[in-house]
């Protein structure tokens, strides 16, 4: 396991003049070595029960990491358009420039759109009266690739001068590689709506991690650390100790990264996603990359694996990485009973990973071998964590049982869904 890296340990990470108000980036006043350390220590607290917690990953540069950034947009007292994030646990904007951990091409576009509105005659959303148009704007950067993606989130699907408007943004950055239209009517603390319209480039960008490229659509989950991601995924892999004859099952899938990962290593992948646009680009990223041992589905992962269960396609190896809040009780409940020999669980919240594992090795079946954390989201509280584990020898569930239909396996399968 390669050691971590540290940083300036004299002083604070880096300085932003709203760092106080905003509370997205609680640990920049820390030096970044005292940052790892703290999580380390966090880590260890919550999970050493389980097994001993090797040395935290750390960046080698930790600054304007984000790949992806969101900005919402509103007026102060004297009608100034200022854009911004929400200071923690409240709406309020907190007016941003330039933040320390975002993409440095991403702010100076906000920045640009923030300019263009008053001469477009732009109005900027209001949360409380539901008037206005512009609602967010999100930015996503391929780190390798260099594409940009600029998504303007809109209460309307009419953007007055749209054409003249994607010009005049495209004049101050010709980076820029697609536009899109995103429609928000609803009256939902959610950023993005459900409808697209591409009004410049093809609608997505792509992106390489290790050797594979991927396309990325306004709304597929893409972890925002590409640097950190490579580590992320290349360790979980090493866990998973593949020899090339086993089936994976990644659950959770989204557009196909960990998985596609693997495959070159396995004999057979099959993902799962409920978010069915996710899934699209998974199977585009597959044929994009010529792998033809991987297959995804849409669908509950919890009743995915139900269905695998007992049938001839039961993976060797499971791969979860699910959202912050963790992992369902249905779905363990049918991993546990497919009794992979190893499931590698990949969470961005410890607290949720701990009550997971002890659910998991609750049944004397699994016991948790290995355990690191991944300093994804440098000057934050945050910290991923990739844990292994292992079936004890030919235990298999005799609590729980669950009903097998094969039959909706194929059914989905032949309906390509």
């Amino acid at each position: 396991m390669k050691e971590q890296v540290s940083e300036k340990k004299t002083e604070g990470m880096a300085h932003c003049p709203v760092e106080k108000k905003c509370g997205g980036c609680s640990q920049l006043f820390l030096p970044y070595d005292k940052q790892l350390a703290k999580k380390q220590r966090w880590v260890e607290g919550l999970l050493s029960d389980f097994c001993k917690i090797e040395p935290i990953l750390g960046m080698k540069d930790p600054l304007h990491y984000r790949n992806k950034v969101n900005a919402t947009f509103a007026y102060t007292k004297d009608k100034k358009i200022i854009s911004g994030i929400y200071q923690e646990g409240t709406h309020r904007v907190v007016p941003v420039d330039s933040c320390m951990i975002e993409d440095e091409r991403a702010d100076a576009i906000i920045r640009t759109i923030r300019g263009l509105l008053p001469s477009f005659r732009i109005k900027t959303y209001d949360e409380d009266t539901g008037y206005g148009l512009l609602r967010h704007v999100m930015v996503r950067v391929g780190k390798k690739s260099g594409q940009i993606m600029v998504v303007l989130v809109l209460s309307s699907p009419i953007l007055p001068s749209k054409n003249n408007f994607v010009k005049a943004l495209r004049k101050e950055h010709p980076e820029i590689t697609t536009v899109i239209l995103n429609v928000n009517d609803k009256k939902t603390t959610m950023v993005l709506g459900e409808r697209n319209i591409t009004l410049y480039g093809p609608g997505f960008i792509e992106d390489t991690l290790g050797g594979l490229t991927f396309r990325i659509s306004p709304g597929s989950f893409y972890q925002v650390n590409s640097v950190q991601t490579e580590r992320l995924y290349a360790t979980a892999i090493d866990f998973a100790a593949l020899t090339g004859k086993e089936t994976i099952l990644d659950a959770y899938c989204g557009i196909g990264t960990i998985g596609l990962f693997a495959a070159s290593k396995a004999a057979h992948v099959i993902g799962v996603e409920l978010n069915g646009a996710a899934v699209a680009d998974a199977r585009i990223n597959a044929k994009r990359n010529r792998i033809d041992n991987a297959e995804f589905f849409v669908g509950d992962a919890g009743d995915f694996c139900r269905m695998l269960t007992g049938s001839t396609m039961v993976p060797e190896v499971v791969f979860m990485d699910p959202p912050r809040s963790g992992s369902s009780e249905t779905f363990m409940r049918s991993v546990i009973t497919m009794a992979p020999k190893r499931i590698v669980y990949i969470s961005c919240n410890p607290q949720t990973l701990a009550r997971d594992l002890k659910y998991l090795t609750s049944k004397g079946q699994y016991t948790v071998k290995r355990c690191v954390p991944v300093d994804m989201f440098p000057a934050t509280e945050h910290v991923e964590s990739i844990a292994l584990l292992q079936r004890m020898s030919n235990t298999r569930s005799k609590e729980i049982t669950l009903d097998v239909d094969m039959e909706d396996y194929h059914r989905i399968k032949s309906e390509g869904r």
